[in-house]
């Protein structure tokens, strides 16, 4: 396959670089909050590059190393962007993934008992995302209480707990409730052992004693990213309760409404809106009532894990494209595969998935980097790798370069990346010049 290197050169020089904000001025003030416009990537993408084999690739992005580096709508920060050291949808993870340059923010968005907006990653997580457990007056609310390991079945240690199981001020005034880094221990006997279990690739540095990140309302979602001058990229999530909710009147669609009604009360123009679903009907639903919004409307695209329906999943991308959705965001392993070049090494090179999207015209953005541990363990990055583990197998860390520069090329041609750890995805776009 063509190297990305001379591709991009070209694309970076033909087109000028934009500096964020280019949407107009913040909004409200947070609390001396302001656009971050000198972005900080620490050591970590460096790091990478020192683990990947001598290429023209390793070369290039060397080259870059002491580079100022800017913010780029390339970077979208999954679940804030700090995700991989701070807790998820909160401010602290987004204001980490800002700094090392994430140039769209996303807010996953569920709601309450009381029908209100708030960001989690699931309706359903708040007893592996928050300490909510340990409170007892909230945890006695849970829609499956804690129940303890057994030793002698050895059956896990258990429990769900939903927004939808209370009120919105329940989860954002109750003293003591905090997000902590998505985690649980299966073999914890009381709740509070249950809070352990966070994989050694992460870590508590950020969540420890002393510390609360509060639960983010959309509202204060929408103007903490307004106020840094970047772009917004809310995902509805699939409710795991029975729609409709509370009434007959909280149905999925006015559910759908409503995340688009808290960005016209807070007066944001669509373009700095990149909304986003797993359920197709939402997405047809915002072409149909809400055309403005929905230009940049993202079709999030989880119906070909298995080998055996992959094929499918590309075959309905027709479908799509039919229906006006303008943008698919597929994981990661749907948009790569492998080859072996006349050397015998393995590269990574676009799916036919990735080439179909670019023949019918469909803008690609793919998610999420930097959420699989280590690639060169017996995992050989899991899930968001399983088209590439042969790849990952020979060269570990190594490859998520390799990974991002298939994404940026002709034959893929995303127009961003989510990662949990912005400052990776950030750098190669700084280096690339990719600035949307």
């Amino acid at each position: 396959m063509p190297s990305t290197l001379s591709t991009l050169c070209l694309v970076a020089l033909a087109a000028p670089a934009l500096a964020l904000p280019s949407h107009g001025g913040p909004g409200k003030d947070q609390s001396g909050i302001k656009p971050i416009k000198r972005i900080q990537l620490g050591p970590r993408p460096y790091w990478l590059i020192d683990q990947m084999e001598d290429s023209p690739l390793k070369t290039k992005l060397q080259s870059c190393s002491e580079k100022e580096m800017r913010p780029s709508r390339w970077s979208i920060g999954h679940r804030g962007g700090g995700t991989l050291q701070f807790p998820e949808e909160t401010e602290a993870s987004i204001m980490a993934g800002t700094r090392m340059g994430a140039g769209i923010e996303e807010c996953d968005v569920t709601f309450t008992s009381d029908q209100q907006l708030i960001c989690r990653h699931s309706q359903c997580d708040l007893h592996t995302t928050t300490n909510i457990l340990t409170i007892p007056s909230l945890a006695a609310k849970c829609t499956v209480p804690f129940t303890p390991y057994n030793a002698t079945t050895k059956q896990s240690a258990t429990a769900k707990c939903c927004t939808s199981d209370f009120t919105l001020a329940e989860l954002t005034e109750t003293k003591g409730l905090c997000s902590k880094m998505d985690s649980s221990n299966p073999q914890a006997t009381t709740p509070e052992e249950y809070q352990g279990g966070v994989p050694g690739y992460r870590t508590t540095l950020y969540s420890g004693p002393g510390t609360c990140h509060k639960l983010l309302t959309v509202k204060e979602y929408i103007a903490l990213v307004d106020t840094l001058g970047l772009d917004f990229t809310p995902e509805l999530k699939t409710p795991e309760v029975k729609m409709p909710f509370g009434s007959a009147n909280f149905t999925q669609e006015a559910f759908a409404q409503q995340l688009i009604d808290e960005f016209k009360e807070a007066e944001i123009n669509p373009k700095r809106v990149w909304l986003q679903s797993f359920l197709y009907d939402d997405v047809l639903y915002w072409l149909r009532a809400e055309p403005e919004f929905a230009k940049q409307a993202i079709l999030l695209d989880q119906s070909g894990d298995a080998p055996s329906t992959i094929s499918a999943a590309t075959a309905s991308l027709t479908k799509y494209a039919q229906d006006g959705v303008q943008i698919v965001a597929p994981p990661l392993e749907y948009l790569v595969s492998t080859a072996t070049d006349k050397d015998g090494k393995v590269k990574v090179v676009a799916s036919e998935y990735a080439k179909q999207a670019k023949k019918l015209g469909l803008k690609v953005i793919s998610w999420s980097l930097e959420r699989s541990g280590w690639l060169a363990d017996s995992t050989k990055g899991g899930y968001y790798y399983s088209t590439i583990a042969n790849a990952t197998a020979a060269r570990g860390e190594g490859v998520v370069f390799e990974l991002l520069d298939v994404l940026a090329s002709k034959e893929v041609g995303a127009i961003a990346v989510f990662s949990d750890w912005s400052a990776t995805v950030s750098y190669y776009a700084n280096c690339f010049g990719l600035f949307p």
